[in-house]
Order: C-alpha cells, then structure tokens, then sequence
C-alpha cells in the first residue's frame, strides 16, 4: 500500500508544478456505472457543452435503472462524458454507464471546463485541468479515488462454519494527457484486504500495485456531423448490456482488456467495432498482471437513436459478438468454447417509466459440442411522483438457459462476458447461468442526497438436470444430481448517502434463504452486511 500513499501526492505535486496559470470555461459533471458506488458530480460546477451542436437540449432525463446496479443507485445523468465531439447522444454513446457523478471508466470524464478559475471551489478542482501550452489545446487531467470497505458474511458460500469479516481498501490514481486529437491515458491501482477468515484472497481483492489502464488514442471530428476515433492498449469497456458485460466496479480492481477500439458517431447512428483478450490478475507488482492470450474477446456493437426528446429518449443496440477460452469448464471436463452472440438492447426512459430490455441467443460450439443458448432480461422502473417521498416501484426478470453441462450433446448454459453477479445476489451466491429469477423493489427518496430500497428475489432452475451456479461461475457440487427447481429467496435493503459532492456512503444487507435444490447440498442461510465510504476527485 505504500506504493500508492505515495503515488497520490506524487502526482499531484507534478500537476501543480505543470500549470501555474489557467485560462477559463466551464466544466462537466460526470456519470458513473451500475454497479456499485455512487459519487456525486460537483453541484456547484455548470456542464460543458460539446463543440457539436446538440439536436435536443432539453433537460436530460433518467435512463433505465441496470440490471446489475440496485434501484437506489439509479439517478439521473446530468452531462456528457466523452472528451471527444460527437453528436450521438452522450448518455448512450457506449463510453461508459453513466449513473451519479463521475464515470467509473475515469477517461470517459471531460475536465475541459476547469479551465476557469471561478468554476473551482477547492484545490482537487485545479488538477482537473493543467494546461501544458499557453493555449490550453494541450493539456493533463488527473483522477483519484479512494474506497473503505467493510463488509461482514455469517456462513461463506452458504457453507456451515465461522463467519467472514473484510476491510477492503481501493485507491486508484490516474493521468489523462491531451494534445489536441491524440490522448494517452494511465492509471494505477492498489486493492488492500485485512480481516479475519478470509481464506485465500484473490487478486480482484488483494493487489499491491496494477497497471489498471493505458492506453493511446486518436479521436476527434473527422467531418461535420460524424465523429470517431482508435484506441489502443489495456483499457476498460462497457459497450454492451450490463448483464454482458461490465466493470465489475464492486471488486476493488475493476476488470481490464487488452486490445483495440474503434467507433464512428452520426447523429443517429454509432459502430463501435472491437477486439480485446482478458487480463491474469497477479497480486505483486504491476509487472506480474499479463495478458491471457488464451482468451480472446471480439465484435461490433450499434446504436440507433429512436427518440431523444425532453419526454422520451430510447435506444435500439443490436450487437454481434464472438469469444474464445482455451480452458474454460462445463461439468467434469475443461477444454476450447468458441461462442457467438447476437442480441439486441432496447431501453430508455419514456415519462415516468424507465426501462431495459435485452435479448441475447448464443451459439459455437465447445470441444465438437454445440452450442444453443438463450440470455432475457427485462428491467423497468415507474416514478410515481417527483414529489416527498418520490417513491419508483421497479421489477426485474433475468432468465438465463441451462443444460448439457454434464451430458454429452448440446451445451445449453449461458455465459456472460465480464459481467458481475451482483444482481442476482450481494455475497455472489448465484450466477445467471441456469437461473431465472423476478426481483420486484421499491425505493423512495426521503431527501436529494439520501435514496433507501428493499428488494426481494425469487430464483429457480431452468434446467432440473444441470447445477446450480455460484457468482463466480462454478458449480455447486451435488446439484445436478438433486431434482426440483426452487433456487433459493432473498431479501435487501440498501442506503445511499450522497454527503458531497465527492463523497458517499452506502450500506448494504442481504439475507438469502436457499431452496430444496441448495439444501439437498448442505447449503445454509446466510447474512451479508456491507458498508463503505467512497471519495473521489
């Protein structure tokens, strides 16, 4: 941990003597990810507005609530945050989900506004610009943060024994270098984990220093009314459902790729086109995190603007992906799963719904056996007053195929890129594959800073002949030999404090009652209890 106490004001001292003087404009509030921590944007700050002009400037309106982030977290996006001029409506141009005040995926935040001295209220703000030339066309912004975590698990993995305690500790430092059309972006990471039982920790938790992203990139205007851009090195990408893909911001180390990017932007239309391999966490250095060349990532991805209203806004995303993993694991046997996905996003918010609706089918093949699966989600919240309370009942169905695991023919499990459990429970006892589950909640809003939920879930089998599986992604052994489909219940309640505009509070409680199924198996009733504070510049 030394290694990153020292690296922050390492690089703040750096900013400072980089900028001595700077020149004015405004500057933007950024958006952060479904997952799991909500940190406001600056209240005081005036949003920047893109070179391009904007088609509708009406007031942004809530985008729908992801399946994979709980209610509470769900708030409106207040500005763009791309640093490049598109057209294509920011708070669904794919860099990044965009929910509270800064964006999880740092690089997607644009500090140009900090320009002008009058718009900083303390010293973090001046980091946010630092001009490098006398026309601040070249300039450095730097990010941080830093997460104290602690959370508590009666029975570890629904097994009979002693309690776990975590103090989970994240400090992020990054630099985002600007030089007209061409950028280079680097950003560092330490995971920190104490406690007591905590058996063998895993890197995503514990990781003394981590090369988290770097990357270059060209991006800019290439015509009037068309923007793009390439980018280049180890970097983080959310383009896709949240179901599918994410990252995996409730780990300490969020989840990186190592390839290339490039899109094109039109008013109505983007293409995002891609090719990545996953990261190997080591938990040293930052010289033992490789890349896994045993994995490959790869596809496009588009959007078309159906409506962008001040009432309306809604998003057609149609997607055509394709992964290979040398080693991965169905049943009792490991080898080569070549997979393809073709699906469909369609969300947006329109009145006082929001909404997020995906429909994913996926095919290949593993070890000369075929693949045939099917991946539904469907999540919608309605506001029932913008007023006291602001109560917003949501619901959200998660269906996800299962079969074939442990037979021979077609292999009918469905797999996620990099998306997290979190949604289908907060101690990661579950996981999509061979489950569907309904979790209707509830969230009211008892002041601007503070949003309270409760959530239940139901969760059943699909396949009565293939397992149940953990959020990690592997089977609990015994269930494919036990009949019956009910899966387990659970119940949640969250808190969300929002205390400045850089800092928030979050508690968090689950309580998982497992079915017939994870019963036969010796699984027992757990208690999760979280909390942490989180602060960012």
């Amino acid at each position: 941990m030394s290694r990153t106490r020292t690296f922050l004001p390492l690089i703040a001292t750096m900013g400072l003597s980089l900028s001595p003087q700077l020149a004015g404009a405004q500057t933007v509030e950024q958006i952060e990810p479904a997952a799991l921590l909500v940190v406001t944007g600056s209240a005081q700050v005036v949003p920047e507005q893109r070179a391009a002009p904007q088609q509708d400037a009406a007031p942004p309106q809530n985008i729908p609530p992801q399946p994979s982030t709980p209610p509470a977290e769900a708030v409106t996006p207040r500005a763009p945050s791309s640093p490049a001029t598109f057209t294509y409506p920011a708070h669904a141009d794919g860099f990044g989900i965009k929910l509270g005040g800064y964006n999880a995926s740092r690089w997607a935040e644009d500090w140009r506004g900090m320009r002008n001295p009058g718009k900083r209220d303390d010293p973090l703000d001046r980091l946010k610009y630092l001009p490098i030339d006398a026309d601040g066309i070249a300039y450095v912004t730097l990010s941080g943060e830093i997460r104290l975590r602690e959370q508590y698990v009666s029975q570890p993995g629904l097994l009979p024994g002693d309690h776990r305690r975590e103090q989970l500790l994240r400090v992020f430092a990054g630099a985002d270098v600007h030089v007209g059309p061409l950028r280079a972006f680097g950003e560092l990471a330490h995971g920190g984990l104490a406690g007591y039982n905590i058996g063998a920790p895993a890197a995503k938790s514990r990781n003394d220093l981590f090369a988290q992203q770097y990357f270059v990139e060209l991006s800019g205007s290439i015509a009037r009314g068309l923007a793009g851009g390439v980018r280049y090195g180890r970097q983080e990408f959310s383009d896709g459902a949240p179901g599918l893909i994410s990252v995996k911001d409730d780990n300490s180390i969020h989840t990186e790729l190592n390839g290339g990017r490039a899109w094109l932007s039109f008013a109505q239309f983007r293409a995002d086109i891609f090719d990545f391999k996953q990261t190997m966490l080591g938990m040293g250095g930052s010289g033992d995190d490789r890349i896994d060349h045993a994995t490959r990532f790869s596809g496009v991805t588009f959007g078309v603007v159906l409506a962008n209203s001040a009432k309306r806004k809604v998003f057609f995303d149609p997607f055509f992906w394709r992964e290979r993993n040398d080693m991965l694991k169905w049943g009792k046997v490991s080898g080569l799963e070549l997979r393809h996905y073709y699906g469909a996003r369609l969300w947006g918010s329109t009145g006082r719904l929001t909404f997020d609706w995906l429909v994913n089918h996926q095919d290949g093949e593993y070890r000369d056996r075929p693949i045939d699966a099917w991946f539904l989600q469907a999540a919608q919240t309605y506001a029932l007053s913008g007023k006291g309370l602001k109560p917003k009942p949501g619901i959200h169905f998660d269906y996800g195929s299962g079969g074939g695991a442990y037979g021979t023919g077609t292999i009918r499990n469905t797999r996620t890129i990099t998306a997290g459990s979190i949604a289908y429970s907060y101690q990661l006892v579950l996981n999509l594959t061979n489950l569907f589950q309904v979790s209707p909640n509830f969230t009211i809003s008892p002041s601007k800073s503070l949003d309270l939920t409760a959530e239940v879930q139901h969760s059943l089998r699909v396949d009565e002949s293939d397992a149940v599986y953990r959020g990690a992604g592997t089977a609990y052994a015994g269930t494919q030999l036990v009949r019956g489909a009910h899966v387990g219940d659970a119940a949640r309640l969250q808190a969300t404090w929002k205390v400045t505009p850089r800092v928030s509070v979050i508690g968090r409680y689950e309580y998982f009652e497992p079915g017939a199924v994870l019963k036969a198996v010796g699984s027992k009733a757990s208690h999760f209890l979280a909390g942490w504070v989180s602060l960012r510049f």
